[in-house]
């Protein structure tokens, strides 16, 4: 025979407006951090790009001097890509930026007439020689900033936070 709760029994379960309640609170929070997260992701994104150029342009100095090859380092604004590629036939790299990571500038920019904007940079790295003083600046959507530069004296890059304008 089944039992019937009584009448002065507490009901158990939740009321729809306790879930409605509940869903809300839920839904403020979710929206209050929501861009402190997106921001995070970006800065990631940011910093894995400036250690991977950094990674990169180690590799090109690493190769010119174990192989005794010149290896020349080509940065294209346009594809947003960096390319090592060397005198041998078989070796060559490639390096695109993630999503929402854009190359800024290079530095030293060729001279260039005024109407034309650089957009393909191209630089040789000698075997036994010093390498070129390179500096590339990638930018996130948040206008955050990393400067990946090749150090002439030590050979190795350097990464450089700045501070958006």
């Amino acid at each position: 025979m089944p039992v019937l709760p009584s009448p002065s029994a507490p009901r158990r379960g939740v009321t729809l407006i306790e879930m409605v309640i509940v869903m809300t609170l839920l839904g403020l929070l979710v929206s209050v951090t929501y861009p402190s997260i997106a921001t995070g992701f970006d800065s990631l994104r940011l910093n894995s790009a400036a250690e991977s150029i950094a990674s990169f342009m180690n590799a090109g100095v690493n190769h010119a001097e174990r192989r005794r090859v010149p290896v020349m380092v080509e940065v294209s604004k346009d594809d947003n890509t960096l390319r090592l590629s060397s005198t041998e036939t078989d070796w060559t790299r490639k390096l695109e930026m993630p999503e929402g990571v854009t190359v800024e500038s290079v530095e030293p920019a060729p001279p260039a007439p005024p109407d034309q904007a650089n957009r393909l940079f191209r630089f040789v790295l000698y075997p036994g020689g010093t390498p070129p003083r390179i500096a590339v600046t990638i930018q996130n959507q948040r206008r955050a900033r990393r400067i990946v530069r090749l150090d002439p004296v030590t050979g190795v890059p350097e990464i450089e936070k700045t501070v958006a304008p």
